[in-house]
């Protein structure tokens, strides 16, 4: 019988540039055997097709199909609903996973879940993770930034949302692209609480670059 799949995971993929951080979050949460609940923006459609040879789907349930064959998980472990889809359970606080990850987060974004706006499923999502309390964190990719960009990364941790910024290190030494994405994912997955080893914690000797 196979292991029973752990708590569902909302990532949310937006407008700004790092389409391959939130691509790589979601293989990274299926190899740790979440359920992944899953939204694309309009723009990030946009985003993923610039920066990356990955073809999304429009539909969700297309888009669905693709990513289970793209990151191997099983038949259901992946959900993505569509950005009016007001049934979906991420849009009531009775129905929505315990944390939401919006993994690139554009400025409109930021902005539009700092004011509560609310006007697609993504914006509904992080406020109802505000509103009731669970794990809301942001990936902002700009630069520079603007009084008002800080100003909202600054109320929505004060509501208890956590600030993620897309900025890698480089002490691990990097030897690829694909070690800066890791490096936030891997800082992404710490803050879940979900193991990884994509990258050892500060201190540990494990070696670097492996896989989740």
């Amino acid at each position: 019988m196979a292991d029973r799949l752990a708590s569902p995971v909302t990532v949310a993929l937006t407008g700004a540039s790092g389409a391959q951080y939130g691509l790589r979050l979601i293989e990274a949460l299926v190899a740790a055997n979440h359920e992944v609940w899953v939204m694309v923006s309009k723009a990030a459609h946009l985003v993923v097709a610039t920066e990356t040879d990955a073809e999304l789907p429009a539909r969700p349930e297309r888009l669905a199909e693709t990513l289970i064959e793209r990151t191997g998980a099983r038949p259901g472990q992946i959900r993505c609903f569509g950005r009016e889809d007001w049934m979906a359970p991420v849009a009531s606080g009775s129905g929505a996973s315990s944390a939401m990850v919006i993994c690139p987060c554009s400025t409109g974004t930021l902005s539009a879940v700092a004011t509560g706006a609310s006007n697609n499923l993504i914006e509904r999502a992080a406020d109802v993770a505000l509103k009731e309390r669970r794990s809301l964190i942001l990936v902002p990719r700009e630069t520079p930034l603007s009084a008002i960009h800080l100003q909202h990364m600054l109320d929505l941790t004060r509501l208890g949302a956590v600030m993620l910024p897309a900025a890698p290190g480089f002490y691990h030494r990097p030897e690829s692209v694909e070690d800066l994405v890791d490096f936030i994912v891997a800082r992404i997955l710490n803050q879940l609480g979900i193991e990884h080893r994509l990258m050892p914690r500060w201190g540990e000797s494990a070696a670097r670059g492996q896989s989740p």
